[in-house]
């Protein structure tokens, strides 16, 4: 039997035995088809103060500089999606992916786990993990390897499951037998378009990263958000979930299974009042393994205290 394909259907069943919803294989090559969208994208600043977009340029296209003779990347998702909510629907909003335990430590051990396994059975490979931590373009290489496509709101649908995944890759100098794309479903729906109140999906598939409230409140670094957002933050201070809440692909969301990313009980029930009080000493309690640490205490302080701002203005 094929080796390729032997060592395929190895590393696709032990993805799934390790919690990994999805698993889909490219081949390593050129991104020749991105280089122009990525160009645009960065001479437009459409990317803000995300500096690190515009860094290793080649590296981004090409995965075989990252991993010097890579002929596969493995695209992999892995599911946070949870009906658990915050009990105080005054509060300020944290999207859902924030919800447990940080997705970079979680899913890089899987990672390194699964490449552990394949050293094993397939001998002295080299690879590397990656968990939106590098310049590599995962929606792009999760779409190439049929994981899903990519919506208009810019992030990776799937047919049966949604959106509400973490991506993460292993690229390796094995020769794996490749995944064509699948269909893309989202047909002439525009709720994610119409529904965004930033106006940061400003054309199918287009995002100017500068609008979006993920960004704001995460992302930008300054000691105020811009004025003009005010009256369009819809309540979050960490994060932004619309575009995926209003998707009906994501009607066919299912719980998670990982016990890490349980939200802590505290967050949940945290009243509007308490979040308006927090201190750094509890910021620090509540968040202490969690990916919120990225704003740290001051960026979600001043996050907060604009939407009180904006709250105020209303009355």
């Amino acid at each position: 039997m094929n080796k390729s394909f032997v060592h395929t259907q190895f590393i696709k069943e032990k993805a799934i035995e390790l919690g990994f919803s999805a698993c889909g294989i490219a081949k390593a090559d050129y991104l020749s088809d991105q280089a122009e969208k990525l160009d645009h994208w960065l001479s437009q600043n459409l990317h803000g103060e995300m500096g690190y977009m515009a860094n290793h340029y080649d590296m981004r296209l090409d995965p075989r500089l990252l991993v010097p003779g890579a002929k596969s990347v493995i695209s992999l998702a892995y599911n946070y999606y949870t009906t658990a909510q915050q009990t105080d629907e005054t509060a300020p909003k944290i999207s859902m992916y924030a919800f447990g335990k940080d997705y970079h430590t979680v899913v890089k051990e899987k990672l390194k786990q699964l490449l552990n396994v394949m050293r094993e059975q397939i001998g002295d490979i080299d690879g590397r993990c990656f968990v939106d931590s590098a310049p590599v373009m995962e929606r792009v290489w999760a779409e190439r390897s049929g994981i899903g496509w990519i919506g208009k709101n810019t992030l990776l649908l799937t047919k049966a499951k949604g959106s509400y995944f973490f991506l993460a890759e292993i690229i390796c100098d094995v020769e794996l037998i490749p995944d064509g794309p699948v269909t893309n479903y989202c047909g002439h729906c525009t709720k994610c378009i119409d529904a965004c109140p930033t106006e940061a999906i400003y054309a199918p598939y287009q995002l100017d990263a500068t609008k979006c409230i993920s960004y704001l409140t995460i992302e930008l670094k300054a000691a105020q958000l811009p004025t003009g957002m005010k009256g369009k933050m819809n309540g979050w201070m960490y994060g932004c979930d619309i575009c995926q809440q209003v998707c009906p692909i994501n009607a066919r969301a299912k719980p998670h299974t990982e016990q890490q990313f349980q939200p802590k009980e505290e967050l949940l029930h945290k009243s509007k009042e308490e979040w308006e009080d927090i201190t750094e000493e509890v910021f620090k309690s509540l968040f202490e393994q969690s990916a919120v640490k990225r704003t740290r205490f001051q960026g979600l302080k001043r996050n907060i205290l604009f939407l009180q701002d904006e709250e105020n203005a209303t009355k």
